[in-house]
């Protein structure tokens, strides 16, 4: 039978990402909020970035409306507005990593603090959310990519605990992509990205955690990294290579895995496809290592 609670969200959030990324487009043309093409980047041309906007202003509506259904919205849209307005701002005028880093861990606390998990889970619960909403950004470098990895995250999180608000979100993300891909003409920023990445992690934790009736510590870590996807492995990957060739962890490049496929292929929609395959296969063993263990 059809669900309509489903398909609401998913035409309404939609909708909502559609009509409010040509609006963010004006906003980031009257503010200057431009990714200018350098060395390191893909594209050629400017690019007005802040398509976050709408996803975040979507999330808080979504989160007033459904607060008192679902009371860890308000943490995680707390949290939310924190890291939107981080990157935002570094789309603006570059923070410093380590302060980007230290407000993503402030945030992360505020979902993971109220769950009560006991302190090894804890510590690996704040690490992971504030991990993955580094990577996310991290890995957007090429059109449809970052977004596409989200909505194949959001449809696997609703699998496996019916996670109306991360499918809503992850129906936004849809209606911003037709923006973004397989031609850009609007960029999510660090404000989105960052966004995308926090609040799948965070979903992950409120929504599909609590299920696990006992779990061995190897299993919660091998769950975080499958679920965790490209995103995590990518990330990793980066800061081990650039950390053992002397260079700090942070310090930006043009050897991500996007790039090198790319460099193969020369195709943005064979490279996204590439990698968005191996989301899914990645989040495929995480659904059936938690139906195994929950």
């Amino acid at each position: 039978m059809l669900d309509v609670k489903l398909f609401l969200f998913i035409i309404v959030g939609f909708f909502w990402g559609g009509l409010t990324a040509p609006v963010s487009i004006k906003l980031a043309g009257l503010y200057g909020i431009i990714d200018i093409p350098d060395a390191r980047k893909i594209h050629k041309g400017q690019m007005p970035r802040g398509a976050g906007l709408g996803l975040w202003l979507g999330y808080l509506l979504m989160s007033v409306i459904m607060s008192a259904e679902i009371p860890s919205l308000r943490y995680i849209a707390t949290g939310g507005t924190l890291i939107f307005f981080c990157g935002y701002l570094d789309d603006m005028c570059s923070l410093s990593p380590f302060l980007r880093l230290f407000l993503h861990m402030i945030a992360a606390s505020l979902v993971v603090v109220p769950m009560n998990f006991n302190p090894v889970v804890s510590f690996f619960a704040i690490f992971w959310i504030a991990g993955l909403t580094s990577a996310y950004n991290l890995i957007d470098g090429m059109n449809g990519l970052c977004i596409s990895l989200f909505i194949a995250s959001s449809v696997a999180l609703f699998v496996l605990g019916e996670d109306y608000a991360v499918i809503y979100t992850g129906a936004m993300a849809l209606g911003i992509l037709c923006w973004n891909f397989p031609a850009a003409q609007t960029f999510l920023g660090d404000g989105g990205s960052t966004l995308l990445g926090y609040l799948f992690a965070s979903h992950f934790m409120t929504s599909a955690l609590p299920n696990l009736r006992s779990v061995k510590v190897y299993e919660f870590v091998l769950l975080l990294i499958l679920f965790g996807g490209i995103p995590v492995v990518d990330t990793l990957t980066a800061f081990t290579r650039r950390m053992l060739s002397g260079k700090s962890p942070f310090y930006p490049d043009k050897k991500h895995l996007h790039h090198i496929l790319i460099s193969f292929t020369g195709s943005n929609i064979l490279t996204v496809s590439i990698i968005l395959s191996l989301q899914v296969l990645m989040l495929f063993a995480g659904i059936q290592l938690y139906s195994r263990i929950q």
